[in-house]
């Protein structure tokens, strides 16, 4: 685990409109639900660790936040605004407002670190091309691989490669930054500069980060908020005092690893006697 001691609760009024919310959200694929009824809320300026149980919905969180996806019913807002009223010129507008880390990077093979940060600037800015060499000069700084600029993808570790991807996501210096199992291959120096880059640009920037992630303690030690996702709705919100002292039992079992409890090690079968032919004749 790294040494970041867990930040305390955001500053935020309660009252402060949130950067993101969902409101009584249902979807899924095609027939197949995977979000019932959720409602949430991203506190502006916090660190929002997006939890739960594999196949749970948080993944799918990301893509209703992005409108990969839309609501069967239900409303995503972004900064007051319901993306599902949005035409593609505004869509893409939000979205350049919106850093995404895929996990494991998702670097472009063929081009050097420097090109995969310059990207979006190319893609999306009128910029000159010694206005994007500054800025991608100083968000790889940020990320400590300035000096790593020339190298492909295949010559950096695979640490190295998330952080690059992370200059990348904050390239367009957006508003909302959205981790998708930022720390998931990550040896343990790797994991811990990774938490502590998420935490300290959180606060640098004064951006809104969402990080979806299983490992517990790492996501505990940075994160403002907690919502824990399973089911297909929020079991549990709060700081991660609140999630530690829970005593919802699907909880508990996730966040101490229990093997025993509402999530079962063996998938629902038919009984082993049946299975194997040995009942005993009648």
């Amino acid at each position: 685990m790294t040494s970041i001691a867990t930040p305390a609760p955001s500053s935020n009024p309660s009252n402060t409109p949130p950067l993101v919310e969902l409101r009584n959200v249902t979807c899924g694929y095609g027939d197949r639900v995977i979000l019932k009824d959720v409602s949430l809320r991203l506190p502006r300026g916090s660190v929002v660790g997006l939890m739960g149980t594999s196949g749970g919905g948080k993944t799918t969180v990301l893509r209703l936040i992005g409108r990969q996806i839309e609501p069967m019913t239900g409303q995503v807002l972004f900064d007051g605004v319901d993306l599902a009223t949005l035409d593609r010129e505004a869509l893409y507008a939000v979205r350049r407002r919106m850093g995404l880390l895929f996990q494991f990077g998702a670097l472009f093979t063929d081009l050097s670190v420097f090109d995969n940060v310059a990207f979006p600037l190319r893609e999306h800015t009128n910029l000159s091309e010694s206005m994007i060499r500054d800025l991608v000069l100083m968000k790889l700084n940020a990320v400590g691989l300035r000096g790593a600029r020339d190298l492909l993808p295949s010559q950096v570790s695979g640490g190295m490669a998330r952080r690059v991807a992370l200059a990348r996501a904050i390239a367009l210096d957006p508003e909302l930054i959205m981790y998708d199992e930022p720390f998931a291959g990550l040896d343990p120096i790797s994991m811990g500069m990774a938490s502590r880059l998420i935490r300290d640009l959180n606060h640098a920037l004064g951006v809104t980060s969402v990080v979806v992630s299983h490992d517990v303690e790492e996501t505990f030690a940075i994160a403002d908020h907690i919502v824990f996702v399973a089911n297909g709705s929020v079991v549990a919100q709060g700081t991660p005092q609140d999630i530690r002292n829970s005593t919802d039992p699907l909880v508990k079992q996730f966040f101490n690893a229990l093997p025993d409890g509402p999530v079962r090690f063996h998938y629902p079968a038919v009984s082993m006697a049946d299975d194997f032919g040995l009942r005993a004749p009648s």
